[in-house]
């Protein structure tokens, strides 16, 4: 802290009309350079000021801590991953020309704007050095150029409407692509897109084309918003983008296209279901030359439970490859098991053990079916898909993959989408047949899970066989091929009728389309604000069902910008084990190879929350965070 009380206008940092450009002056760099010198001493009086004491100085420092908070909250939805306000900076702590970068501060919160911009290109300093700039003020200064590209996107946008305004007529409007084309050097398709794109955004999705210009969002993160409602009505597609913008900003772009896809199927299921129909019309595969010299081979528009059975089989053909010594990663192997599969070819070296069913033959089909984490809200079943005769779904789909489906969707009482892991969002009606598929295989296992409104997962049960005698209480089974999907308590607690166990939790009964007698779900919650550590393992090896129930908290590994399923990733103490860290799902969560090496690194901090949360903190101070899997609800 400065050795006297700063001065209620702290100086240039507040005023950024001291940084527009003057005719008269050389530069306005030169500017910049004479505010950073010391002002004259100018002689006043001040009044005696008793020194304040320790006490007075950490409550002043607590309320503007507070303060600071308090715009961070304010400011959630700016653009992420950085959250203003993470670390806790305080005016006047900071000489660098770069200190309303800091986290928090003014510059690090001001909306993407030509002031902006200026105040980012003065803080670098001579020959961009940024002496002086600290890692916090440079990260900040990072986000404030990424806002103010943001901002210069959507104030192109808003130009390139207003050229096709001024043409509105047939002709004019055939051609005013051609005349932006040859303007910004681009093909006459990308002109074309970016004036559709230009007149749509405004007018369709006005919250997205805001956050644009304040730079919250980018305009490839537009794009993807645009381009999932594109089917909707104006009203539609404003819905849907309601669901998703106010989280749009810490997304990665892979986790915002899962998420606005599923936005739209909830908002028009039937929308979503005709276009997928009318797209695998489409269906096509395509080939290219890559830069390097060598080719691609992509199949486009295929059906999704097709292709995970394609995909299952390639990984099962690349371990065959790896486990007869081919040399390579999985990415090289799996390569080489798709051109062995395609071709008919066995690209074992010689001499290797013969395998049961070479690819020219019968390529090996996937592990069993099993089921992992997923979710609902009324409780979803999970089931892995599986291929029974006369279904619609194709035959080849047997295999380990988790679907993810709302129960009220199976049960045919409401239209809201699942999703496939390893794929994405699916619309209610390819949900419902991979469903009833798995339903006719009796390896498929199933899963329920309970969230709360947001989708969090807040309880979950695994289904075992019915025991004989909670069969007599419940009735006999229905026919096979009857009723779909139902979920009611286990066995009626009274002669008048079932009744739901205390809380939601506890013992139900799953019926499934398949064959086979009903199947006993167990709910229990998974809620660790408080944790009573009912799952807790004696030592650091966690058992089958933590691990399982770490999974379906957080489906992916938990850093903030991480996709990997959660099964390809290291159960991971966050206090360690030796150092008296619990082995439970209060202390535990699924981190991939490279995040756990990361969060093990002495200028990293993670931190895990008690309602699940993940707090990751930056070499800079900055943090982010990660909340629990949002499953559909």
């Amino acid at each position: 802290m400065p050795p006297e009380p700063v001065p209620a206008d702290p100086g240039p940092d507040e005023d950024l009309a001291w940084l527009d450009r003057d005719p008269e002056r050389e530069t306005w760099l030169d500017r910049a350079r004479d505010h950073d010198e010391p002002p004259e001493p100018v002689e006043e009086e001040y009044e005696d000021v008793e020194p304040l004491t320790p006490e007075e100085l950490a409550e002043i420092r607590e309320a503007a801590a507070d303060e600071l908070l308090a715009v961070r909250a304010a400011t959630s939805g700016r653009r992420g991953p950085d959250q203003p306000g993470s670390a806790r900076i305080f005016p006047g702590e900071s000489s660098s020309r770069a200190a309303g970068f800091g986290p928090g501060m003014v510059l690090d919160v001001l909306p993407g704007c030509a002031g902006l911009a200026v105040a980012a290109d003065a803080a670098a300093g001579d020959g961009d050095s940024f002496e002086g700039v600290s890692e916090a003020e440079l990260i900040g200064i990072a986000c404030g150029w990424d806002r103010v590209e943001a901002h210069a996107a959507a104030r192109k946008l808003a130009a390139i409407a207003e050229v096709g305004r001024r043409n509105p007529g047939p002709l004019d409007a055939e051609f005013t692509a051609d005349q932006l084309a040859c303007a910004l050097g681009e093909s006459r398709a990308r002109a074309g897109f970016l004036l559709d794109f230009a007149q749509a955004l405004p007018a369709r999705l006005p919250g997205t084309m805001a956050a644009l210009l304040d730079g919250t969002i980018s305009r490839y993160k537009a794009e993807l918003v645009a381009g999932a409602t594109a089917l909707l009505d104006l009203d539609e597609a404003r819905a849907a983008e309601d669901k998703v913008l106010d989280r749009a900003a810490r997304m990665t772009p892979g986790a915002l296209r899962a998420a606005i896809a599923r936005a739209v199927m909830e908002v028009a299921p039937d929308k979503a279901r005709k276009r997928r129909e009318t797209a695998a019309r489409d269906a096509r595969v395509e080939r290219w030359i890559e830069d390097s010299g060598n080719a691609a081979l992509m199949g486009c528009e295929l059906p999704p439970d097709e292709v995970l059975a394609a995909d299952q089989r390639i990984t099962a053909w690349a371990r065959e490859l790896k486990k007869a010594g081919l040399d390579g990663g999985m990415d090289q192997l799996r390569a080489r098991a798709y051109l062995d599969l395609l071709l008919g070819k066995d690209s074992r070296p010689r001499g290797a053990e013969p395998a049961a069913n070479p690819p020219a033959a019968n390529p090996p089909a996937a592990n069993p079916p099993a089921a992992n984490p997923p979710a609902a809200n009324p409780p979803a079943a999970n089931p892995p898909a599986a291929n029974p005769a006369g279904s619609a779904v194709p035959a080849g789909f047997v295999g380990r993959v988790t679907l993810t489906a709302p129960l009220v969707t199976l049960a045919r009482l409401a239209g809201r989408p699942g999703e496939l892991a390893g794929l994405g969002p699916v619309d209610p009606w390819l949900a419902r047949d991979l469903a009833t598929a798995a339903a006719q295989n009796p390896k498929t296992t199933w899963c329920v899970t309970v969230t709360d409104q947001d989708g969090h997962a807040i309880g979950h049960g695994c289904a075992r066989p019915e025991p004989r005698s909670h069969r007599k209480r419940a009735g006999p089974d229905p026919p096979p091929g009857g009723p779909g999907f139902s979920f009611t308590p286990a066995a009626p607690a009274s002669p008048d009728g079932p009744a739901t166990p205390p809380g939601g939790y506890g013992t139900w009964r799953l019926r499934t389309p398949g064959p086979g007698p009903g199947l006993i779900v167990t709910l229990d919650p998974i809620t660790t604000d408080p944790c009573d550590h009912r799952h807790q393992a004696t030592g650091h090896d966690p058992g089958v069902k933590l691990r399982h129930l770490s999974q379906v908290r957080h489906a992916t590994c938990t850093s903030p910008v991480c996709r990997r399923p959660a099964a390809q990733c290291d159960h991971e103490h966050n206090t360690p084990y030796e150092a008296g860290g619990r082995s439970c799902i209060c202390n535990t969560g699924p981190k991939c190879r490279h995040d756990h090496r990361l969060k093990q690194h002495p200028k990293w901090t993670v931190n895990q929350l008690p309602g699940g949360t993940f707090r990751w903190t930056a070499p800079s101070g900055r943090s982010y965070d990660t909340e629990p899997t949002r499953y559909p609800i």
